[in-house]
């Protein structure tokens, strides 16, 4: 070796021992050791994201999977679990997110879009970020103020917030690098699921079909925040040219001009998935707008790409290929929910396969590489088809289409077999885990594709459940009864397609799932119980009463050779508004376990609920009648039923004096916006909010002396068809 060349590699050698000595000195969760560590998260680093001990997407890493090779925690010593900290967040609108940790920093997000920074050694805060939100946007959103999580690339952050924007945040500090607003103005769109990074863009969908709205998924130069491209999921417009070739043939699915006019839906509001091997992105789809085909897509039609599967190109968001799940949906059955890639030796030969099991209630095992079907088998009771035919398609049974003025009770409900709260697949089990539920709904044909008399039909929803209690059932005898949900932990062969075990719950609405290499199966439920079990068989190995229902999953994670579990509590999402399953539900909570951990549990306190209002205005039965068409109009979409107490969002029946005195100003005047109070300022007038008033008066007072729920709905019948013949009449006069 020469002088010449030796000079600069000694120089070169130098420069990076001081690089590395520096890195080894750096304070763990100071700015400067967050930059270093989260500047090298690319997509490589979220591949290899289980080897690193790290949590750096929303499902794990690519596969999202929800599998982890880590053992250290295993059947043997789980019962030396124990909590290593916890910090109450004073959140009370629900916490469904999933963290992502880079050594041992933590990243999370909660209510109205709050982000956390968090030392997983110490328990300390780092930074939080506060979201400037627009409370106008609270008599449009669907599904409550909560945010399922965060992507992470090359030292930034990025969130989709519920007022539209996707914003990318300095991982280091909290400080905002750029926001770029992601649907046009006016629109009524929200944004509460996590984005996901595939070749160097951020990829972010929405949701909002319940309002009139036109699905589409976006993709953003990570570093800059410009529009790289955009896939619409159903085609606008037919005046107008097709934003890309695919929708030419798509709209050959659809009829009329309804489907347009109100957008289409098939809103991608949770799951995308990024394949690095074959460079594609898959969505999953949502519901129709209308939800009811028959206003809708007038004559019928699959109305693609609704409640599907669709992979797109990564580069430019080009179409590749789909597979429908519900053709020509009519009831909610949206195919938005988890999506998890494996490798699966399929008759002998290794598939690539894409699994899920949507709202419709089958489970869906499709090869990822062309969409073509494998195998599907229903995981919940299900009454709107007699099976799949050999393409996969359902076979609908004829009184699944709710089209002869009758509430037709289908199971599962719009809630779904499953919903969001995401599974988990083992390799090592060949199981897919699913917290399931076991429910049904009543659907009814509105009279008009924007019905103000239908459920959310005061805010422009164009939802098809029945509100009009007097309007006759049509029961089927082996489904849920209605009201009388309940939940189910499954173990699921996807090869078999069967149910291997199962764990009854009492709510349809628990926390996702996570499962590892040691045996151990996790969930939160909506009764607090944070349970380790078997994977094997269910069987309960550890449990911890963390005091509120649990939305979120679990994850884990390596920390200075330390293996940590942590999970959010904080009761939230869409069924969480309407019910509770615990005496009463504390602030959002983050808690952190490890082997051998010694931290206090905080303070389970007691119950809380206010009582029954005891004002009375001894209104006319037909004013009550209108009190409770005003409610499914208004309330119904957050409120729980009066009188019950159970919810996360307050029971009116049980509304403080004060707050009674204040309804004209929290209704049309916003002044609990900030709590999350819609504004029906334009949209409600003084007598509707006085018969509201009077509708909870009378609910409080019957309820209040033990009147039993049929008795109550009975009579609410009987005076909801006096306020409706009188209000006809008065049309007909007009």
């Amino acid at each position: 070796m020469t002088k010449q060349t030796f000079y600069p590699l000694f120089f070169v050698s130098f420069i990076l021992l001081l690089i590395g000595c520096n890195e080894a000195t750096l304070k763990k969760g100071s700015p400067e050791h967050i930059a270093r560590i989260t500047q090298s998260i690319d997509e490589n680093a979220i591949i290899n994201s289980n080897e690193r001990g790290d949590w750096l997407s929303y499902g794990g890493n690519y596969k999202e999977a929800r599998y982890s090779p880590l053992d250290q925690i295993t059947k043997t010593n789980v019962d030396q679990l124990d909590l290593a900290w916890s910090v109450d967040l004073g959140t009370t609108k629900g916490l469904v997110s999933t963290p992502l940790v880079v050594d041992g920093i933590m990243f999370f997000s909660g209510e109205f879009n709050t982000v956390w920074a968090y030392d997983t050694r110490t328990g300390e805060e780092i930074w939080k970020y506060i979201h400037d939100y627009d409370t106008d946007r609270n008599v449009k959103l669907c599904c409550g103020f909560s945010n399922r999580g965060l992507a992470i690339y090359k030292g930034a952050l990025f969130m989709g917030t519920l007022d539209g924007r996707l914003i990318s945040l300095e991982a280091s500090t909290g400080k905002k690098n750029w926001e770029v607003m992601t649907i046009p103005e006016g629109g009524n769109y929200s944004i509460t699921g996590a984005p996901r990074i595939a070749k160097g863009n951020v990829i972010i969908g929405n949701g909002g079909a319940e309002f009139e709205i036109r699905g589409y998924v976006s993709a953003y130069d990570a570093k800059t925040g410009e529009l790289q491209w955009r896939f619409y999921t159903v085609p606008g417009d037919p005046k107008k040219p097709y934003e890309h070739p695919d929708l030419k043939e798509a709209a050959k699915t659809w009829n009329g001009d309804v489907y347009w006019k109100q957008g289409g839906g098939g809103t991608v509001w949770d799951a995308i998935v990024y394949d690095p091997k074959l460079n594609l992105v898959y969505l999953g789809t949502g519901n129709g707008s209308h939800w009811d085909r028959e206003w809708r897509s007038p004559g019928g039609g699959d109305n693609l790409y609704l409640s599907s599967i669709v992979a797109v190109n990564a580069d430019d968001g080009s179409y590749v290929w789909h597979y429908q799940t519900t053709p020509g949906d009519s009831w909610d059955y949206t195919a938005a929910q988890s999506l998890i890639l494996a490798d699966i030796k399929i008759d002998g030969r290794e598939r690539q396969v894409i699994m899920q099991a949507p709202k419709n209630g089958y489970f869906y095992m499709i090869d990822r590489t062309n969409g073509a079907f494998i195998s599907g088998d229903n995981y919940v009771y299900q009454n709107w088809t007699s099976g799949l035919d050999n393409n996969g398609r359902p076979i609908e049974l004829p009184e699944a289409r709710y089209t002869d003025g009758r509430v037709h009770w289908i199971a599962p409900s719009s809630h779904g077999g499953h919903n969001w709260p995401p599974m988990s697949y083992n390799p090592e089990t060949g199981y897919v885990y699913i917290p399931t539920a076991l429910n049904s709904a009543g659907y009814y044909h509105t009279k008009s594709p924007k019905d103000p008399e239908s459920l959310g039909g005061g805010i422009g929803g164009v939802a098809s459940l029945a509100v009009k209690l007097y309007i006759p059932n049509v029961f089927d005898p082996k489904a849920t009864p209605p009201m009388a949900e309940s939940g189910r932990l499954i173990a699921w062969d996807p090869v078999e397609q069967k149910e291997v075990w199962g764990v009854d719950q009492p709510s349809p609405y628990n926390g996702g799932l996570l499962s590892t290499a040691a045996g151990l199966l996790m969930q939160g439920d909506a009764e607090g119980i944070f349970a380790i079990r078997d994977v094997q068989d269910g069987r309960v190995l550890k449990r911890f009463d963390l005091r509120s229902g649990i939305s979120a999953p679990p994850i884990t994670y390596m920390v200075d050779g330390e293996q940590y579990l942590t999970i959010l509590v904080g009761w939230g999402g869409d069924w969480a508004k309407l019910h509770k399953y615990v005496p009463r539900i504390h602030d959002g909570t983050i808690y952190t376990f490890k082997l051998n951990g010694t931290a206090p549990y905080p303070e389970k306190l007691p119950p809380n609920e206010q009582p029954l209002t005891t004002l009375r205005d001894n209104a006319e039965p037909v004013r009550v009648g209108n009190g409770w068409n005003v409610f499914t109009r208004f309330c119904i979409h957050c409120h729980p039923a009066p009188g019950t107490g159970r919810g996360s969002v307050p029971d009116l029946a049980r509304s403080t004096d004060e707050v009674f005195d204040m309804y004209d100003l929290i209704l049309t005047k916003g002044a609990f916006a900030k709590l999350g109070m819609p504004n029906f300022e334009g949209l409600i007038t003084k007598d509707e909010i006085k018969d509201l008033k009077s509708f909870l008066f009378y609910s409080s007072e019957v309820l209040g002396k033990g009147m039993s729920a049929s008795e109550y709905l009975e009579n609410i019948a009987k005076m909801q068809y006096a306020a409706d013949q009188e209000n006809s009449k008065k049309n007909i006069l007009d």
